[in-house]
C-alpha cells in the first residue's frame, strides 16, 4: 500500500501536475523532462544500470562507425551549388544534434536527473542548455547581416533573463541535504534506520517512538530548522515482501505549495464555472420536472408542482454542503468551490469539490465525505417521510407529479424510486390501481425529491476514484484495495450501460474520467480509524446497495424488455 502512496502523482515532483510547468518560467526542455514520471524506488538501480549499458553500446557504435565528417562526400559535378549548400546545412544540423546528444550522455547532471527526477536537477540541466545556447549566439553574432545580429541579441537577452530567474529559483527548489536531516531523527520522535532519496526530499525508514500527534509537529519543526526552510512530512506505512515498515517522507514545503496552487480551483474562473454549473443544474431540474406534469397542465400547475421539488433539492444540497464545510473547517482542510453536476434524467447528480490543502490524517479523509453523504441521506429521508405523513402515501397530494414508466426503463439505479412509489402496470400490461392509465404513477413532489436525493447520494457513494465513496474506501482499506474496488464498480456500471441504462453509462464515464485516480495522501496514515468509523462505513455501504440494487419485478419483468405502458406515450 505504501508503495502506491509514495509514488502518488500528487507527491511526484515530475508528474503531469508539475507546478514548474505552470508557474515557473522554465523553457519547454525542462517541462518535457520534468513530466517524466519517476520509476518505483526499487527499480531505479536497475534503470540506471540499463541507461549506462545503453550509453556504452551507443559509444561503441560511434567508435566503430565513421565520423560524421566522413559522410560528407564531394558533390557530383552535375549538382548545382544551391544543392551543395543545402546538403552542407543539413550536415551541420546533424553534427549539432549528434554533439548535443554526446553532451547529454557525458553530463553527470543528466544522469542524476534520469536516476532520480527532481526540480533542482531539472534546473541544472536547463541552465547548461541556456549557457550553451548563449555561446552559440555569441559566435553567430560575429558575422551575418545586421537584422540577424539584432535578432540574436534579442534572443540572447531573453536567455540571460531566464538564466537569472533560474538562479533565483534554485534557492527555492534546492534539494534537501539528507545528511543534515538524519540528525533530527532519534528515540524521542522517529527512529530512522535507513534513508533513500525521493525527488528533492527523502524517505526515512524506521519506527515511531511516541504518539504520532506529538511526533508530527516536533519532528517537522526540527527538520525545518535543519533544512533552513519549511518542510512537509508524511508518516505512512510501506509494505514490501509482506513486511510492513513505518516510513517518514520529507519534501520541501515550497514545492508542495506550488503543486497545490497548480490544481487550485478557488480562482475567479473556478467560481464562474461553479456558478455556470449551478444555473445549468437548476435548468435541468426545471426541465425534468416538466416531463412529469399531468396532461393539459397550466403554468400555475407547473409552478405549484415544481416549487416543492426545487425546495426539496435545495434543502438536500444546502444541508449536505453546510455539513461538509463545517467538517472540513474542523480539520483545517481547504475545499474548492462546489460544482453541481446537471442531469436531464434526475435533475442533479450531486456535488463535487477538491481538497486544496493537505489532509492531516485518515480521519479527515473519512469524516468529510461521510458528513456530506450521511447528511444528504438524512435530509432526503426526512423529506420523503414528511410527504408521506402529510398525504397518507407517497402517491397522494393535489399537486402530484406523474412518473412515466420510461423513467425507470433499463435503469437499475432508479429502481429504488419505483420500488417505493409502485409500478405502473403488472407483467400482463394491466394498469395497477395506484396509476393513471396513459399518464403514469402519481407521486408527491417533495417525496420525489427525497427519493431522488437518496439515489443521487448513493451514486456518489460508489467506491470509484475521488467520489465520496472512493475517498471513504481509501480511508478504510488503503489505496491498493480502493483501486480494486474502483475498477470492479466501473465494470458493474459498464454492465448496466450495456443493458440499456443511459444513467449507468453517463455516470460511469463521468466518474472514471473526471473523478478517477486517488486522493492526496494524509500526513498521518498510520493512526487507525477505529471501530466506530468502520461501523459507519458498513451502514453507508448497505444503504447504498439497497438503494441501487435492481428491482426486476416492477414495471418491467426484465431489464432487457420494454416497460408496459398503455396509451402509446
Amino acid at each position: 500500500m505504501a508503495s502506491a502512496i509514495l509514488h502518488s502523482p500528487f507527491l511526484s515532483l515530475s508528474s503531469s501536475r508539475n507546478p514548474l510547468k505552470q508557474r515557473c518560467s522554465l523553457t519547454s526542455k525542462v517541462q518535457s523532462l520534468t513530466q517524466q514520471k519517476p520509476q518505483p524506488l526499487h527499480f531505479r538501480k536497475r534503470t540506471s544500470t540499463a541507461i549506462c549499458c545503453s550509453l556504452q553500446d551507443q559509444q561503441q557504435e560511434e567508435k566503430s562507425s565513421p565520423p560524421p565528417s566522413s559522410v560528407a562526400v564531394a558533390p557530383e559535378e552535375e549538382e548545382t551549388s544551391s544543392h551543395h549548400e543545402l546538403k552542407s546545412s543539413e550536415l551541420d544540423k546533424a553534427r549539432k544534434e549528434q554533439q548535443q546528444e554526446v553532451d547529454w550522455k557525458e553530463d553527470e547532471e543528466f544522469k542524476k536527473f534520469m536516476g532520480n527526477p527532481s526540480i533542482e536537477a531539472a534546473m541544472e540541466l536547463e541552465k547548461k542548455r541556456i549557457y550553451r545556447k548563449i555561446k552559440e549566439m555569441e559566435r553567430e553574432t560575429d558575422g551575418g547581416n545586421p537584422v540577424q545580429r539584432l535578432w540574436n541579441n534579442l534572443v540572447r537577452n531573453r536567455l540571460e533573463d531566464e538564466k537569472e530567474r533560474l538562479e533565483k529559483a534554485k534557492e527555492t527548489f534546492k534539494a534537501l541535504d539528507l545528511n543534515k536531516l538524519k540528525s533530527c531523527f532519534g528515540f524521542d520522535t522517529f527512529f530512522a534506520v535507513d534513508v533513500r532519496r525521493f525527488g528533492d526530499g527523502g524517505i526515512f525508514i524506521g519506527n515511531l517512538r511516541k504518539p504520532i500527534e506529538e511526533v508530527l509537529p516536533k519532528l517537522e519543526k526540527k527538520l525545518s530548522e535543519a533544512a533552513g526552510r519549511e518542510v512537509e512530512i508524511w508518516l505512512m506505512e510501506e509494505t514490501n515482501d509482506d513486511i510492513t515498515k513505518q516510513v517518514c517522507m520529507v519534501q520541501p514545503k515550497a514545492e508542495i505549495d506550488l503543486q497545490l496552487e497548480a490544481t487550485k480551483l478557488s480562482t475567479p474562473l473556478g467560481y464562474a464555472g461553479a456558478v455556470a454549473l449551478g444555473v445549468a443544474t437548476f435548468g435541468t431540474i426545471a426541465l425534468m420536472s416538466g416531463f412529469f406534469l399531468k396532461p393539459g397542465a397550466s403554468f400555475d400547475d407547473y409552478i405549484s408542482d415544481v416549487v416543492p421539488l426545487f425546495g426539496g433539492f435545495l434543502s438536500i444540497l444546502g444541508v449536505s454542503e453546510i455539513a461538509t464545510r463545517l467538517t472540513a473547517d474542523h480539520y483545517g482542510v481547504k475545499l474548492s468551490p462546489s460544482f453541481l453536476v446537471p442531469s436531464n434524467w434526475t435533475g442533479c447528480l450531486g456535488v463535487m469539490n477538491n481538497y486544496e490543502s493537505l489532509l492531516p490524517n485518515k480521519k479527515a479523509l473519512f469524516d468529510i465525505p461521510v458528513a456530506r453523504t450521511a447528511s444528504a441521506y438524512l435530509t432526503s429521508l426526512i423529506l420523503a417521510v414528511s410527504a408521506f405523513i402529510a398525504d397518507g402515501s407517497f402517491n397522494g397530494g393535489d399537486n402530484a407529479l406523474f412518473i412515466r414508466p420510461q423513467f425507470f426503463y433499463n435503469n437499475p439505479l432508479l429502481s429504488f424510486v419505483q420500488l417505493v412509489i409502485g409500478p405502473y402496470a403488472d407483467e400482463l400490461g394491466n394498469v395497477l390501481p395506484n396509476a393513471v392509465e396513459g399518464v403514469g404513477v402519481p407521486v408527491d413532489p417533495l417525496a420525489f425529491a427525497g427519493l431522488l436525493g437518496m439515489v443521487v447520494t448513493s451514486l456518489n457513494l460508489l467506491p470509484i476514484g475521488r467520489l465520496e465513496g472512493g475517498r471513504i474506501a481509501q480511508a478504510l482499506f488503503g489505496r491498493s484495495t480502493a483501486a480494486l474496488l474502483s475498477f470492479g464498480t466501473s465494470l458493474l456500471l459498464a454492465v448496466g450501460a450495456l443493458s440499456g441504462s443511459v444513467l449507468c453509462l453517463a455516470w460511469g464515464l463521468f466518474a472514471t474520467v473526471f473523478r478517477g485516480g486517488e486522493e492526496i495522501p494524509a500526513k498521518d496514515e498510520i493512526t487507525p480509524l477505529g471501530n466506530d468509523r468502520y461501523a459507519w462505513g458498513i451502514i453507508l455501504a448497505i444503504t447504498c446497495f439497497l438503494t441501487l440494487f435492481p428491482n426486476g419485478g416492477g414495471t418491467f419483468s426484465s431489464f432487457l424488455d420494454p416497460p408496459f405502458f398503455r396509451g402509446g406515450l
